[in-house]
């Protein structure tokens, strides 16, 4: 199998860990051809995770815009409320296949954690999550569902506290006990072969939208659209149309506070190719190679670095790469909660900023897919905080 996206991927691990990824892709590899796991992963996405997410119109907001219309992948629908469940669902087979005890999972917005959490649950395994300690204050009461559903959520302080600082923590307590423990990557990123793997069981996403879309308008979207951190939602989506250059893939990362501030977390337009985490892909570092800290309104999107597929895509022009800001988030997530009552993660939220910044420009001939990769529930109190402060700085700026 081909280790690399171009010059992006491989597979830069210690020695340690070598073994345990030569095991993962054989067992891989054979599970993908093999009926029985298919069958048995399809079964649980049906019955357990509620497969397939319907892909639905959102007549007033497209209405509203005057322009496009705007049609949202439903991946919020699923049980645990995001699509992270479909990726856990595949690689937690494959943990039993090995004969794997125990689970760990690294998590940003905490979504993935409970979705490693869920699953351990149903197949009785041993769970630990790692989680940047900024994130677990803000991303509190999905901490509180990981232990309710029986995990341990370690809390790391080290670095900027976030997303980068918790797989840093879980790929050193992997190289220790590999031969029991089964690490469960939540992105399309780290070393081959979880890029390959995860976008796999995220292209479930890509699939039924081609399929729901010819269903519903009787042809393909002209755009499909998801934000990126990792990118596993994204890359997800992207397979479903890989054959079809006509539709436009677009991939929309964390502009925080704008690029030029410094205070973002968008690795293909404000970074540079380095390696980390096992990869070779963009991220945000300094003059000397250094990771930088990044920033995002979303937890699930402030991470330094993006999956290695995207890098190529971005590189060969197969996919456009832009950015929306926190204040766009925030935008975006009002609109859709008050135009038709959906309340979107906020990392959903960067990527319908980007159809909203669109609709107005195009007919309603045209089709926007935007995938909403997640439910808002876990982000009402950060974005009580978010208005707190724009709400002082408003008032310091009129008493000035």
């Amino acid at each position: 199998m081909n280790t690399h996206y171009g010059i992006y991927g491989g597979q830069y691990v210690p020695e340690t860990l070598t073994g345990a990824l030569r095991e993962l892709e054989k067992t891989y590899l054979a599970a993908r051809e093999d009926l029985a796991f298919r069958a048995e992963l399809n079964d649980l996405l049906v019955h357990y995770v509620g497969r397939e997410s319907p892909l639905y119109y959102a007549k007033r907001l497209s209405e509203h815009l005057g322009g496009a219309r705007i049609f949202l992948k439903r991946e919020d629908l699923n049980h645990t409320g995001a699509h992270k469940i479909n990726n856990t669902m595949g690689q937690a087979l494959l943990a039993q296949r090995m004969g794997k005890k125990k689970l760990i999972a690294e998590t940003g917005a905490g979504m993935h954690g409970v979705a490693t959490a869920t699953v351990a649950a149903l197949f009785g395994m041993e769970c630990e999550i790692f989680m940047g300690s900024v994130d677990v204050a803000r991303q509190a009461p999905n901490v509180d569902r990981m232990h309710a559903l029986g995990a341990t959520v370690r809390s790391i302080d080290e670095g900027g506290a976030t997303l980068k600082d918790a797989m840093n923590a879980a790929l050193r307590v992997w190289a220790s006990c590999s031969d029991t423990t089964f690490y469960l990557i939540g992105t399309a990123a780290g070393p081959y072969p979880y890029p390959m793997l995860v976008k796999d069981f995220q292209s479930v996403i890509g699939k039924e939208t081609r399929k729901q879309c010819l269903e519903m308008c009787g042809r393909l979207p002209d755009e499909v659209v998801a934000c990126v951190g990792g990118g596993s939602n994204a890359i997800g989506m992207f397979a479903g149309f890989e054959d079809t250059p006509e539709v436009l893939r677009v991939g929309v990362e964390a502009g925080g506070l704008g690029i030029a501030t410094g205070q973002h977390a968008a690795s293909i337009n404000g970074g540079k190719v380095g390696i980390l985490h096992g990869m070779k892909a963009y991220f945000l570092q300094d003059e000397n190679g250094q990771m930088l800290d990044t920033y995002s309104v979303s937890a699930g999107l402030d991470y330094s670095g993006v999956g290695p597929e995207h890098c190529y895509l971005a590189d060969q022009k197969l996919a456009r790469y832009v950015v929306a800001n926190d204040d766009e988030a925030i935008a975006a997530f009002d609109a859709l909660c008050r135009y038709e009552g959906i309340i979107p993660a906020l990392e959903s939220s960067h990527a319908l900023a980007y159809a909203i910044r669109e609709a107005p420009k195009h007919d309603k001939d045209h089709i926007i897919v935007v995938n909403l990769s997640g439910r808002g529930d876990k982000d009402m109190d950060n974005i009580r905080k978010y208005r707190e402060v724009i709400s002082k700085r408003l008032s310091k700026c009129a008493s000035t």
